[in-house]
């Protein structure tokens, strides 16, 4: 599991590790061209800057993090301490529902929010109001995905999945989506402990995947306009 490789002193938000924002609002990595604007890799050598007085300071580069927000390292790290945590001897759940069921919980409210960063980008130029009433119109992760999906980019989120060779993600995204309507809805054992490995095991490609689509996305734009 990918989670058993993460450096010594790293933890789950290593998933935006090197991952910087380019000027073109795609997501990339420093030393590598990036993938929506095809702009080169970035001069990381410090620079001198000259004030009015004459005088010089040398300092070093930076650049914005690829993270939406503050919340994305959040989850990250919220899912890595129930997968981590240890239950006392005496913990039990009825039924087969694991005892780490919230990590699902967690990914399935961080996908959300990633779907709805993902469809902001079809809104470039967009008066803020009507940004957020459509948003509110289309509330629901179904109806994001599906249809305000395809009214802004002309496709679905399966559709690029399947164009960027994860149609595999798709399937088990489904399976999250209708498991966790169950577990909401009277089923606690459909998260269960191989279930919950599997989303675990699955994080790091969804989140790569997610990635790929979204430069994508930002691709698409600027070609539109």
């Amino acid at each position: 599991m990918w989670v058993d490789s993460i450096p010594d002193g790293k933890g789950w938000t290593v998933l935006w590790s090197g991952r910087v924002l380019c000027i073109c609002g795609g997501i990339r990595l420093i030393d590598v061209p990036c993938p929506a604007c095809e702009a080169p890799p970035y001069d990381c050598s410090p620079q001198t800057v000259t004030f009015e007085d004459g005088s010089t300071v040398t300092v070093p580069p930076a650049f914005a993090g690829a993270e939406g927000r503050y919340e994305d390292y959040l989850y990250l790290e919220m899912m890595e301490r129930e997968w981590t945590r240890t239950e006392p001897p005496e913990f039990q759940l009825l039924g087969s529902t694991s005892a780490k069921a919230s990590v699902v919980l967690l990914f399935w409210t961080y996908f959300e929010t990633r779907i709805e960063r993902l469809l902001r980008v079809g809104f470039n130029g967009v008066p803020t109001a009507l940004v957020e009433d459509t948003l509110d119109r289309y509330s629901s992760i179904g109806a994001r995905l599906d249809r305000l999906y395809k009214v802004l980019f002309g496709t679905t989120y399966e559709k690029d999945l399947k164009e960027i060779g994860c149609s595999e993600l798709w399937a088990h995204l489904r399976e999250v989506q209708k498991r966790r309507n169950d577990f909401m809805h009277g089923n606690p054992q459909a998260f269960d402990d191989p279930f919950v490995e599997r989303v675990v095991n699955h994080l790091q490609d969804e989140h790569e995947a997610w990635i790929a689509v979204f430069n994508r996305r930002v691709r698409a734009q600027r070609v539109a306009h």
